[in-house]
């Protein structure tokens, strides 16, 4: 099974558990909370991806670190399961997967905007509502810039890029030019 599938798996469970028991928005604020411990701390990721420490292992100190941090027993159950389980390496793309996964659930989709300058807040809502028309959902901006646009906008919305910039429209007028 391939990580990103064993993670989704274990995600849509504690998302469940989530929704049974009323605090997903609490799970998932938590659970950015752990990811972004273990992100900063070296000996947390050392714990976290090293195969030679046995599962049973990593799941004691990993509790005792999350109970120290205050996480709550659903989680600190929930990674209990999951360290023993040897697949606590997941931990990022849990987090990931879960995300997208309380998104779905709340219809929010993830746009990445890449500009060359950064938008205005007006051009933001504006793109915001014109692609909440075109998909049908809420959407949420992830900006980026790349000083390589020259102008325009490239939007991604899960698979689908809408290329509005300046390059992809004179690769456009190239390609009309050349089959004409």
């Amino acid at each position: 099974m391939s990580n990103r599938l064993a993670a989704r798996r274990y995600a849509k469970a504690l998302v469940e558990i989530g929704e049974i028991q009323g605090n997903l928005m609490l799970l998932q604020h938590e659970l950015g909370e752990v990811t972004a411990l273990v992100k900063g701390s070296a000996d947390l990721t050392r714990l976290v991806l090293n195969p030679l420490v046995v599962p049973r292992q990593k799941a004691v100190v990993f509790e005792m670190v999350l109970r120290q941090a205050g996480v709550g027993l659903t989680l600190c159950n929930f990674f209990k399961v999951v360290a023993e389980n040897a697949r606590l390496n997941l931990i990022h793309e849990i987090e990931s997967a879960f995300r997208e996964l309380v998104d779905e659930r709340a219809g929010v989709v993830e746009a990445r905007v890449t500009t060359a300058q950064p938008l205005t807040d007006a051009q933001s809502k504006a793109l915001q509502a014109s692609l909440a028309t075109r998909t049908g959902k809420s959407i949420r901006l992830v900006a980026a810039q790349d000083s390589t646009l020259l102008g325009g906008v490239k939007v991604q919305v899960g698979s689908t890029v809408f290329d509005a910039s300046l390059q992809g429209r004179l690769r456009l007028l190239k390609q009309q030019l050349l089959t004409a």
